[in-house]
């Protein structure tokens, strides 16, 4: 039976106080309320006690802590989980808020980053050394949710994905142990965490391999949602013949004002949004097909990288109500298309959108055992979202979601991008780990065999 924060002795709580440099927030504190949001509105999970941690010790302390008193815990970094598994009710949320470092190192182009940090920062911090690291494509993006959990973006055919060029990491284990792992220390650890979630321990710091990339050339394309099937067919047999260095996801989506022109406004389009990270001076020729395509509305050109990545940020700020479904896909077959139309022209909210992410190129290129990540034959993750600002909405869009992922599910590989996932059950994760969720259920036994961690896409510990 899991213990509460309230039903704990006063001289307990007192006594975990003075091993924490940072900040512990209970339910009474003023800053509770503000302190328990996470980026997903539609989740109001009340915990007993946030513990704000700001170096590896504080972590260390509250994972002994909630270990020891048998409580239930949760991690969060940035908080973008979309079924909010950062939070959890009545338990202990170990927040990594307060750790954030990036640092650079230009003699081999790595970085090394903080538990607590966004993506924006990352993006800061490495752009004006003329580096990247490929990483989602939204800006406020937690680094240490999105890395764990796969990392798929504008740079994933050109350099993989995010736990393609994660080199090291830094992590408190269950027994309240700190460890480092790479290919040479803690390796069965290392392969787990990249793609298996939270499920192994917390990840205080991360190492990356970064690349040489400074501008890009890129933006969206848009055409009517009539034409959907016409663009989707083209986009299938365009993208993965192209050149690596050329990234483009489709949407079906709305487009709900500014920045765009108000002609576009409240109407509903196919688009696609291009990110070419090659020579920007052929940007204009690699566009050449695209631009063959007559869109109604293009805003492509060169941009710095961070620009690209921030494109969405003002759109979408935190506390939406969001619902989310996803699955992989091999590809986009007429039938398919015709069902993107349909459900593209009943989109019920300005903001609510479904969109395909290619897997293909460099991320298409490992092993599907080389890590937990298991879909690397598909072609795309596909993620269906519904969107809006008011709670009022929150059943229509999730009915959106959900009859939409009904419809296309026929056509998908049976698993989904875990990341793009809202809470689907046990057999729902088995189904997107496929042959590695066996290796994972070991590793698990091994590094934390009472599911310590488990407020997550949870990986049971093998029997």
């Amino acid at each position: 039976m899991e213990t509460k924060i309230k039903n704990l002795q006063e001289d307990i709580l007192q006594e975990f106080e003075t091993k924490i440099r940072g900040e512990l927030v209970f339910p009474d504190n003023q800053k509770y309320e503000e302190t328990r949001k996470v980026y997903n509105g539609m989740i109001d999970k009340k915990p007993g006690l946030i513990v704000k941690c700001v170096d590896v010790a504080d972590v260390i302390s509250a994972v002994t802590f909630g270990r020891e008193n048998n409580l239930l815990v949760s991690v969060r970094g940035g908080g973008h989980n979309a079924g909010g598994l950062g939070i959890c009710d009545d338990g202990l949320v170990i927040d990594l808020s307060g750790i954030k470092f990036i640092r650079v190192d230009t003699s081999d182009n790595t970085v090394r980053v903080g538990g607590g940090n966004f993506w924006g920062e990352v993006d800061h911090a490495t752009h004006p050394f003329g580096l990247a690291v490929p990483a989602g494509i939204i800006s406020t993006t937690g680094v240490g949710g999105l890395t764990l959990g796969g990392g798929v973006g504008h740079l994933s055919r050109n350099f993989g994905l995010t736990i393609d060029n994660l080199l090291e990491a830094d992590m408190v284990l269950a027994d309240g142990s700190f460890v480092t792992v790479n290919n040479e220390k803690n390796t069965d650890l290392f392969w787990a965490i990249r793609g298996g979630g939270g499920n192994f321990g917390i990840v205080t710091s991360f190492k990356f391999q970064a690349h040489e990339v400074i501008t890009v050339f890129g933006g969206p394309t848009l055409w009517p949602i009539e034409k959907t099937e016409e663009i989707m067919e083209w986009y299938d047999g365009f993208l993965h013949n192209a050149p690596d260095e050329l990234n483009g996801f489709v949407a079906t989506m709305v487009i709900p004002g500014p920045p765009f022109p108000p002609h576009l406004h409240n109407k509903k389009f196919c688009g696609i949004v291009w990110c070419y990270s090659g020579d920007v001076k052929k940007g204009p020729e690699v566009f050449e097909p695209v631009m063959a395509m007559n869109p109604l509305f293009e805003h492509v050109g060169e941009m710095p990288y961070p620009s690209v990545q921030t494109l969405f940020d003002g759109l979408l700020p935190p506390g939406m109500q969001w619902y989310w479904r996803a699955d992989f896909f091999n590809d986009i077959p007429a039938d398919a298309a015709a069902l993107h139309k349909k459900f593209g022209s009943e989109i019920p909210t300005p903001l609510s959108q479904m969109h395909l992410y290619p897997i293909s190129g460099a991320a298409g290129r490992v092993g599907k055992t080389e890590t937990p990540w298991a879909y690397r034959d598909a072609k795309y993750a596909g993620v269906f979202v519904g969107i809006d600002p008011d709670p009022v909405n929150a059943e229509k869009i999730t009915k959106w979601a959900k009859d939409y992922w009904n419809a296309l599910h026929p056509y998908s590989s049976g698993g989904a991008y875990l990341n793009f996932i809202m809470n689907e059950g046990q057999e729902r994760i088995k189904a997107s780990y496929k042959d590695n969720y066996e290796r994972l259920s070991q590793i698990k036994k091994k590094y934390d065999p009472a599911n310590f961690f488990r407020v997550n896409q949870n990986i049971v510990p093998a029997e």
